[in-house]
């Protein structure tokens, strides 16, 4: 799409705010790319998410989503008070809370500057993510170290540390690459949910509703590991 759109083919309908191709309006802009900074190697593919940003379509996911699900984002909203500025029901937050990992910053802050000093002392227990999606690019245990040590403060605040997931182990059968695999596995749930909404506000969300469920296994000693990745 960015390909399509960066050239001159893609233009917005001054007056409706359509995103039009090839003379064809585009309902559904799906990303398959733009989620790393190699998708943007110019200002044309810049140009072009601003424009698909700027109709009508319905875009999946908008630039607002994508960043509010970053590592980053999700730190943030662990810090004691800031749940409470978007939700009401004290119940509800403490349900929320329930759920959450450890996340510390990893700046140059007192918290951030503490929780580096942990990782190295104890890296067994985390996982370093960046803000990055899709898998393949986070930091475990034994590796955090030696990351640590080797890159400045600025480039440690690209990063947040998260306190290590123990799911409970089970004896299994996997197949993988047409090979049976038997031995200790771990798995992990992922909920879904569809949110089609506008920029106006919660009176105007059409649709929020869970969409399914995936369980995803691996072996145990596999740190990566889901339908793409691993």
């Amino acid at each position: 799409l960015f390909s399509h759109v960066s050239r001159r083919d893609g233009k917005l309908d001054k007056d409706t705010k359509a995103l039009i191709i090839d003379n064809k309006e585009i309902s559904v802009a799906y990303f398959r790319s733009g989620y790393s900074p190699k998708d943007y190697p110019t200002e044309k593919e810049w140009d072009a998410r601003l424009l698909i940003e700027r109709s009508k379509a319905i875009k999946c996911p908008t630039v607002a989503y994508q960043l509010v699900g970053v590592k980053k984002m999700q730190q943030v909203l662990a810090v004691p008070g800031v749940l409470e500025k978007y939700i009401s029901n004290p119940s509800d937050i403490t349900k929320l809370r329930s759920c959450f990992a450890g996340l510390y910053p990893l700046d140059s802050s007192p918290e951030g500057e503490a929780a580096a000093k942990l990782a190295l002392e104890h890296p067994e227990r985390f996982v370093m993510k960046p803000q990055r999606e899709g898998g393949g690019n986070n930091i475990y245990t034994k590796d955090i170290p030696q990351l640590l040590r080797s890159i400045t403060p600025l480039e440690r605040s690209s990063y947040i540390l998260m306190d290590l997931i123990q799911p409970p182990m089970m004896k299994n059968i996997i197949i993988r690459e047409g090979k049976v695999i038997q031995g200790e596995m771990i798995s992990e749930l992922g909920i879904y949910g569809v949110f089609i909404g506008d920029n106006n506000g919660d009176e105007d969300v059409v649709i929020n509703e869970i969409g399914g469920h995936l369980l995803r296994t691996k072996g145990r000693e596999t740190n990566e590991g889901g339908v793409a990745t691993g």
